[in-house]
């Protein structure tokens, strides 16, 4: 089940990953524009609308990438912090 959790939780970074490059294109393509020219009222709000939705995925991805990390002092002492180690065993990822 640990390991269907985390083949499931990669599979959604990636379509998440898709999904940003996507965004990140059509955003591009309106900053370019929007240099070049005016962009229009709808133009703007699509650009807003995008750079929200960009955010929240990014913010996400950085959350699942954060909560799946362990940290190790140089002596390999575990220092995860404790806020962490909570969310973790909450999802049941540590045994601990």
């Amino acid at each position: 089940m640990h390991k269907f959790k985390n083949q499931l939780k990669e599979c959604q970074q990636v379509m998440a990953e898709t999904t940003m490059d996507t965004l990140l294109v059509r955003i591009n393509e309106l900053a370019h524009k929007a240099k070049e020219s005016e962009l229009t009222a709808a133009e703007k709000a699509e650009r807003a609308d995008l750079r929200q939705q960009y955010l929240k995925l990014f913010r996400e991805s950085f959350k699942s990438q954060v909560e799946m990390m362990q940290v190790y002092d140089k002596n390999g002492k575990e220092v995860t912090p404790e806020k962490v180690r909570q969310v973790q065993r909450g999802k049941g990822l540590r045994h601990d």
